[in-house]
């Protein structure tokens, strides 16, 4: 003979097992997930069944909310009086709800705060208008019933739908190893896809899609996500769906009017502030909250100038706050099957669809036996006025009258007591009529219902009125527009600067800093002993600054981060790492798009972007392979790659100009021979390659040698032209020592 273990006996492993399995289906079935079939969870099933049974309809009279817990904790639900509150409080709430099921009255939170709700002494509730959807059917024989926790009392495992309520105000829930997220949805788009699916019971989704496009939140913010991504959505069960904050433009500021479903007004200007605060915002001179009982949301913007362009400033907003927000979708419920599981639109409108049949079923036939109940009684009760003399005189005389009764007029127990029951008031002449004429109503409504029970044509049809009818009730506009948007990009901390002309400016120990506009004589200003000038770039503040060393690294800098120019600047080692002994020797600054002549001094070069250069470590990014011995030189800009020439000269006065396009385009590398130096010479620093230049067909070619200049004109210097990786010419017997070149 087996015997049964108890937990003591059981081993660790196996009895933790099984209750955390019996914890999770509680926490599923019981606590967590709603049931498609009324759309609640259990705790909210139990608000709005103990506040029918006090009676607190929406016509009635608001009763203080700590008495509908009290009843709802110590009749059905025996938990925490601050988590039933709060589920009460969600349920009032008509920026959480978009059907609420209960009128509050007193402090219930607002959108800034939904927490901020008073305590339940303070607080009033009843039931709205809309929960007649859930309690009408109740009492007529719609939903089975079971004890609450003690036994005491009866309690509906249901209530009797007449909507999904499932998705007309959706939920979310939390529960072991998964969890449900379901968005509202519009009351008359709902049964427009139901009665359409009633007439179309094969309908595919795209069908029910084109009467159901999505959520509709309790906000007036638009639904940007594409038709596809919400159909796939729909689909699968499982995706996300994105919203975003609606304005206007009123003299020339930005009034937010509409904000994302459950996102705080105070808290998006607290985002935009703390951008404000970090300088990141320089285009926003202020901020206002306008909201009041009018108007919920009235966010003001208040830009710098009328210069500022919108659009973009709001794209950078929606991007980096919860301007614009996205909400995940799981359609995780309890089935009729009474297992959760993740199901598509399609299944849950056909499967809600079954359980409301099934209900309209079980009410026709709660009626049906009624009916019949009520015609039986009045079979019994004709029998009186047919043979009134004789049954008076037997509840006169006899002992036991509902036997005799009974045997006499062939009548049924029920019959019998009814007639027994009857009052002398009811005896009269008249009633005779009351009771014929109530049974031809009953014969007719019965026949109607057996018609509807034995017709699924009639049934559909009672189905599709019932529909319409709660439809036209309780049915609104849609709140949450489609709109389809591009994808908000948040500006670069460069783009919200404000783009001024600028000279960087590089010395020969190294030290950088900035000066406003281009008409800057770099001579001109002051230096740390035994420093100068070295080498300088203009471009636009919102440009980086593109550095070279002489290992053949670039490195970028912000240009608004430099030091301005009416001090001495700041060490290029105070913001970057360099190698060990490396020396800064080019300084570029640009459009992206900018194509540069990159070179070493051993006489190799190649054309690149500029953005090739751009990086973001401190330690800089490999760019010019440089060979032994050799040095890089300074890049030279590109203007028209295919009519540009380069010219190259050595220190010994070799010149060589060859069209710049027959340099291939690398993003980086040692490049092509252009010019023909040995190496060896290179390495001794015996020959190499003394300065390059970009030439366009209208220029001079400046050659500078030992001090003095020498000025080419482009009859002068096309006798120069040749084959790329040639030797070049002779430069005239003053030029034999070249120091640089120069176009202009």
């Amino acid at each position: 003979m087996s015997t049964i273990q108890t937990p003591e006996q059981m081993p660790l492993g196996e009895y933790t097992e099984k209750a955390y399995l019996d914890y999770s289906m509680y926490v599923i079935l019981d606590r967590a997930l709603p049931h498609i079939g009324d759309g609640l969870k259990p705790v909210q099933r139990r608000i709005v069944y103990a506040m029918s049974e006090l009676g607190l309809k929406s016509t009635a009279k608001f009763k203080k909310a700590a008495r509908t817990i009290g009843d709802v904790l110590g009749k059905f639900h025996p938990h925490g009086d601050m988590a039933c509150y709060e589920a009460l409080v969600l349920m009032a709430q008509p920026f959480s709800y978009r059907y609420p099921l209960i009128e509050g009255q007193g402090n219930f939170g607002s959108a800034d705060d939904p927490k901020s709700f008073a305590a339940m002494r303070y607080t009033e509730a009843r039931l709205s208008p809309y929960a007649e959807v859930l309690l009408s059917e109740l009492e007529q024989g719609t939903v089975d019933w079971g004890p609450n926790f003690d036994g005491t009392l009866q309690e509906p495992a249901l209530l009797s739908a007449r909507l999904p309520n499932v998705l007309l105000n959706g939920t979310t829930g939390i529960a072991v190893g998964m969890a449900t997220d379901v968005p509202p949805h519009n009351l008359r788009e709902v049964v427009a896809a139901l009665i359409h699916l009633l007439d179309h019971p094969n309908a595919s989704l795209e069908e029910i899609f084109a009467f159901l496009p999505g959520p509709d939140f309790p906000t007036e913010a638009e639904i940007i996500t594409p038709k596809h991504e919400r159909l796939a959505t729909y689909q699968a069960g499982n995706g996300s769906i994105r919203m975003r904050a609606v304005y206007t433009i009123e003299e020339g500021e930005i009034v937010i009017t509409a904000l994302p479903y459950q996102v705080s007004g105070a808290k998006i200007l607290e985002q935009i502030a703390e951008q404000m605060q970090a300088k990141k915002l320089p285009w926003i001179s202020d901020l206002r909250d306008e909201s009041d009982h009018e108007n919920p949301s009235r966010l003001v913007i208040v830009p710098r100038s009328n210069r500022v362009d919108i659009e973009p400033l709001m794209d950078h907003l929606f991007a980096t706050t919860e301007l614009e927000r996205s909400y995940r979708i799981n359609l995780n419920l309890i089935g009729l099957n009474g297992r959760p599981q993740v199901k598509s639109l399609l299944s849950i409108l056909k499967e809600w669809l079954e359980y409301r049949t099934a209900t309209v079923k079980r009410r026709l036939q709660y009626r049906l036996e009624a009916v019949n109940h009520r015609l039986h009684i009045l079979e019994g009760l004709l029998i009186v006025y047919l043979n009134l003399d004789e049954i008076i005189k037997i509840i006169r005389r006899e002992e036991y009258p509902k036997t005799v009764l009974i045997k006499r007029f062939k009548l049924s127990e029920e019959q019998a007591e009814a007639i027994l029951e009857t009052k002398l008031r009811h005896l009269a002449r008249l009633e005779e009529m009351h009771i014929r004429a109530e049974q031809d109503t009953l014969n007719k409504e019965r026949l109607g219902i057996e018609q509807t029970l034995g017709s699924s044509a009639k049934l559909k049809k009672l189905l599709h009125q019932e529909l319409q009818q709660d439809a036209e009730k309780f049915g609104d506009a849609r709140r949450s527009r489609f709109v389809e948007r591009k994808e908000a990009q948040a500006m670069r901390e460069t783009d919200l600067l404000p783009t001024e002309l600028i000279t960087a400016i590089l010395s020969n120990k190294g030290w950088i800093r900035a000066a406003k506009g281009h008409d800057i004589d770099p001579l001109s200003l002051s230096y740390k002993a035994g420093d100068q000038f070295q080498v300088m770039a203009k471009g636009r503040s919102n440009q980086p600054v593109l550095l070279l060393d002489s290992t053949g690294r670039a490195y970028s800098l912000p240009a608004h981060t430099l030091p301005s120019a009416r001090g001495q600047g700041e060490p290029l080692t105070s913001h970057l790492n360099p190698p060990p002994g490396a020396e800064f020797v080019g300084i570029v600054m640009g459009e992206a798009e900018q194509q540069l002549a990159m070179a070493s001094d051993a006489g190799y070069g190649f054309i690149m972007k500029l953005e090739d250069l751009y990086g973001k470590n401190r330690s800089g990014k490999a760019v010019l392979s440089v060979p032994k011995g050799a040095k890089p030189l300074m890049p030279q800009y590109i203007q028209d790659l295919a009519k540009d020439y380069l010219a190259v000269v050595s220190n010994l006065g070799h010149l060589l100009i060859f069209a710049a396009n027959s340099l291939p385009l690398l993003a980086k590398g040692k490049g092509n021979k252009m010019i023909h130096i040995t190496s060896s010479k290179v390495a001794t620093r015996e020959e190499y390659v003394a300065g390059i230049a970009v030439l366009q067909d209208s220029q001079n070619l400046l050659v500078l040698s030992d001090g003095r200049t020498y000025t080419l004109k482009p009859n002068d210097w096309k006798h120069f032209i040749d084959e790329r990786a040639h030797r070049g010419l002779k430069l005239p017997r003053g030029c034999r020592r070249v120091n640089g070149l120069k176009a202009e």
